[in-house]
């Protein structure tokens, strides 16, 4: 018997709520399927998207209550926890153990592993392979389900950086509408950050600015700090080159100030470049 209790601050449409979950029984609870995804991992996970630290709580739990699909889901959190901080190679070191884990407990995939294999390659700078594992990961079940919205924002990405704006901009301009469709808008401050990096290539710079600035809205109106920092950081960039230091300066500054830890991290060090050369 196992008895453990975490406070989850979860985000959901930028209002907070704290929740204190307690599970007594380790066993967990089973369906004619196999395991189900204990209440408490899954509060941690659903959490996790928006505080990404809980992924790691999320994945000691699961280990505790020996609850092999809670772990696989905790595992997969926790490898987008990686590629959210441009840690490709935590990512494939996660994603090698999740591949284990089912392998050893006969678990299906919830994610699909090519799209976190594309993710991986994006951040390494290998555009082209990138594209085509993503293409592929797309493709499968997983892909078409839980991997998709993450899948898809690293396709944009991809194709972004790779000469494709135009495919890009088509992509992000359709999953825009399907967000105001559902009303499932995680991504949004990153397609519409992405938005921008496709028009700058195509040398609308007024268009870029303007996706930067929604983008920048969005995060902050669901408190995405770590998607605020990158939409502020890509357009005190695009500012600067303008001429408009000061601007840029005073936008990115404060939130730059904001951050108390995390300064490893790959997004903080391009802010911190930034304002270096914006002083």
């Amino acid at each position: 018997m196992v008895r453990a209790s975490v406070t989850i601050t979860m985000a959901s449409g930028g209002l907070l709520v704290t929740a204190e979950n307690a599970l007594s029984n380790s066993a967990g609870s089973r369906t004619p399927s196999g395991w189900i995804v204990t209440p408490k991992i899954g509060a941690a996970c659903s959490s996790a998207w928006y505080l990404r630290v809980i992924a790691r709580e999320a994945t000691d739990l699961a280990e505790q209550l020996h609850h092999p699909m809670s772990l696989e889901l905790a595992m997969c959190f926790k490898t987008l926890l990686h590629l959210d901080r441009h840690e490709p190679e935590l990512a494939l070191q996660q994603l090698a153990a999740i591949e284990l884990l089912a392998a050893e407990q006969r678990l299906v995939f919830m994610h699909s592993p090519e799209v976190f294999r594309g993710g991986v390659l994006l951040l390494q700078g290998e555009v082209r392979d990138a594209l085509a594992v993503l293409r592929a990961g797309l493709q499968t079940p997983p892909g078409h389900s839980r991997s998709r919205p993450y899948g898809l924002v690293c396709l944009a990405q991809a194709m972004a950086s790779s000469g494709e704006p135009a495919a890009a901009l088509g992509l992000i301009d359709g999953e825009i509408r399907m967000m105001e469709a559902v009303g499932h808008h995680r991504y949004e401050p990153e397609f519409y950050r992405i938005r921008g990096i496709a028009l700058r290539a195509q040398n609308d710079v007024a268009g870029s600015e303007a996706a930067f600035a929604e983008a920048l809205n969005s995060a902050r109106r669901r408190q995405m700090k770590a998607y605020e920092l990158r939409a502020a950081t890509d357009l005190a960039r695009l500012w600067g080159e303008q001429g408009r230091r000061g601007e840029a300066r005073d936008l990115l500054a404060p939130l730059y100030g904001w951050f108390t830890e995390g300064f490893d991290t790959a997004d903080l060090k391009n802010a911190a470049l930034l304002l270096a050369d914006l002083s």
